[in-house]
């Protein structure tokens, strides 16, 4: 049998999303010209604050992200800020986010609902935290609303679907993109989204190298062409990891050269007396 030979730039350009797909190309590659900058960052999800008993260890959490030699530019919160979506649990907690020496986004997720239809709290507190894009060093970063109210298995909803439609062909598909969001996105991740490979399809032309999830408090990591899908632990004071493992952390996150290596870090636990 004849090795097929790689694909080059030029022929890239000359084909359909549909054609490189079938070659085994993720479309976005062909805009690898774009690398953006160097930079460090934060990605932490699940964190479920429940009442005060949670706060020394946002405390010391938040004081563990400070602490990295390197300084991360800014970190990104996944979704389930609170455990009920009540004021009184997103609001001591965006207290101790404040302590944070960087930037912080964050997206909802399924615990941040009060009830299935009321997610008031959270949008009080967090404004304009649903559907979003931010640029950083030549890289362009996009929080999705990914939940449908209380619900643990979804569908991305028609807001969401509607809200990509209308701002991705203002992007610019060459930078390297990130997309964060709540629910899974990664084949054959438990609790992952019906639709997910609909929402994956739209970014067919871009640049994207990483989706960051939470919601299955596990270590996964999925790859789609060039793109890496991840799940990771919780960072939860009281809540379980579904695998079974004991650690809670976060990502600390490398960008260079429009790739992203990740390292988890994990949040000691507190003495028994904290």
């Amino acid at each position: 049998m004849t090795a097929q030979m790689p694909l080059t730039r030029r022929q890239m350009l000359r084909m359909s999303a549909g054609s490189l797909l079938a070659a085994g190309v993720w479309p976005g590659a062909m805009y690898g010209d774009s690398p953006g900058g160097e930079f460090s960052f934060i990605a932490v999800n699940d964190l479920h604050y429940f009442d005060k008993r949670c706060g020394p260890w946002f405390d010391k959490t938040v004081q563990q992200m400070n602490g990295h030699k390197e300084k991360p530019d800014f970190c990104l919160i996944v979704g389930d800020l609170a455990e009920n979506g009540k004021a009184e649990q997103f609001g001591p907690l965006r207290d101790i986010l404040r302590t944070l020496k960087i930037p912080y986004r964050v997206v909802i997720g399924n615990h941040d609902y009060r009830t299935q239809q009321d997610r008031k709290a959270f949008e009080g507190l967090f404004p304009k935290s649903l559907n979003y894009h931010f640029a950083h060093a030549g890289w362009q970063f996009i929080g999705l609303d990914s939940s449908d109210g209380q619900k643990a298995q979804v569908a991305v909803q028609a807001p969401t679907l509607r809200w990509l439609d209308d701002t991705l062909p203002k992007l610019d598909k060459r930078r390297p993109t990130v997309v964060f969001t709540h629910m899974p996105f990664g084949s054959w991740v438990i609790y992952r989204a019906s639709n997910a490979d609909q929402v994956l399809d739209r970014f067919k032309e871009f640049n994207l190298v990483a989706v960051y999830n939470g919601h299955f408090h596990s270590l996964t990591q999925r790859q789609r062409g060039q793109t890496a899908l991840t799940t990771n632990r919780c960072c939860s004071f009281f809540k379980k990891n579904h695998d079974g493992t004991k650690e809670k952390g976060y990502f600390l996150c490398r960008a260079k050269d429009g790739k992203i290596e990740r390292q988890f870090v994990e949040v000691k636990a507190l003495p028994k007396s904290a």
